[in-house]
């Protein structure tokens, strides 16, 4: 089975003999490990890096002791989604694929497959392996999360009309429409495919996904949405129309400076005072989202029951459970890694990529609670 990365690739460790006629100039460090979640590790490269990243978002930070808490929260959370993912059978390489491709086509738009690994090496720093890896830890830890804790959130009808009494001032608004767009570059077929799109938007076809997989515009990643807009920031010919532009309403093609553009009405708000039955639905996912919040770290908290983590000295886990103990038991499995250099050029590699087989995880000790 292949070695999981956290936010990073981790090392896994791999003992070589160091015969008595190496000189301790050949031996190099590699790593060090200062935990274990299961069966798999995290080293201090990985923490290093994620605690450069937090500290980089916040602009007053907090202490360091508590960025630190956090970053080696955030390593350990990666690891306990992806190995459960791994326990439901989620698979999301099509997925990735489909990302990959976006990326290809909308972004670097270059069709070699080896000049776009190039590119994409020069925009992320990290080769095309470990890009894609990154993206497959990232859309595994959001499956599970959607699927083990979002999918199980109800908000009853009760509870959205009370937040809605408690804050009616949230509901006062102007008049404005919430768009999506579908961009069709100029070219010789433009307008041939922009009157195949539009049939296809108004036969039924999902606009966002039909955004995603046929504009020319930036916006496709975010599958046509733009945001919300008043009359006088729409273009002249939106602002005609304006009286048309209700729920689901798809334009006609309009030209633009670069090409043309179809756009769908998601939403309206009439100025004033919303209605509880026209805003019940952003109530709900207002509730919901701030109900995932707690309910994730719920989550997350009954993993690390249910695991066996050892944690190295001096390091602390912002998300531990109380009165589990994550005390290193060996104290002889904290030494750090090495390698002679010989041995280093020769598999550092596959050991990055994570090729090298994970050990079976170690047998669950009893824990005080």
């Amino acid at each position: 089975m292949p070695a999981r990365g956290a936010l990073h690739f981790l090392i896994y460790p791999v003992f070589f003999a160091i015969s008595a006629n190496v000189s301790a100039a050949d031996v190099q460090v590699l790593e060090q490990i200062i935990a274990k979640v299961n069966g798999d590790i995290i080293t201090r490269g990985d923490f290093e890096r994620s605690y450069q990243a937090l500290r980089a978002q916040m602009p007053e930070a907090p202490a360091p002791h508590e960025i630190e808490a956090n970053a080696l929260r955030e390593q350990i959370d990666s690891l306990l989604l992806i190995q459960k993912c791994e326990d439901l059978n989620i698979n999301v390489d099509p997925d990735v694929t489909r990302e990959l491709t976006d990326i290809q086509t909308r972004n670097a738009k270059i069709a070699d497959p080896e000049r776009f690994r190039v590119w994409l090496q020069e925009q992320s720093g990290m080769s095309y392996e470990d890009f894609r890896e990154q993206l497959r830890n990232r859309q595994l830890q959001q499956r599970v999360v959607g699927q083990e804790v979002g999918g199980r959130i109800t908000i009853s009808k009760a509870e959205r009309q009370e937040y809605y009494d408690k804050h009616t001032e949230e509901f006062v608004h102007q008049e404005e429409v919430l768009l999506r767009e579908i961009v069709i570059s100029l070219g010789k077929t433009a307008d041939m495919r922009a009157q195949d799109i539009l049939a296809r938007a108004r036969r039924g076809e999902r606009f966002p996904e039909l955004a995603r997989d046929t504009s020319d515009g930036e916006s496709a990643k975010n599958y046509g949405a733009i945001g919300w807009f008043k009359k006088h920031e729409v273009a002249p010919a939106l602002q005609e129309a304006w009286p048309q532009l209700k729920n689901g309403y798809i334009t006609d093609i309009i030209k633009i400076d670069n090409g043309l553009v179809i756009f769908k009405v998601d939403k309206r708000h009439n100025a004033g005072q919303a209605p509880f039955k026209e805003v019940e639905d952003e109530i709900t996912e207002k509730l919901s989202l701030l109900r995932m919040k707690s309910k994730t770290r719920e989550y997350l908290t009954k993993l690390r029951g249910q695991a066996f983590l050892a944690i190295r000295e001096g390091y602390v886990d912002g998300g531990a459970v109380p009165g589990m103990d994550t005390t290193w038991k060996d104290p002889q499995q904290l030494q750090e890694e090495t390698s002679t250099k010989e041995e280093v050029a020769a598999g550092a590699r596959k050991r990055l990529l994570g090729v090298i087989p994970r050990k079976s995880a170690p047998a669950k000790p009893q824990m005080t609670r």
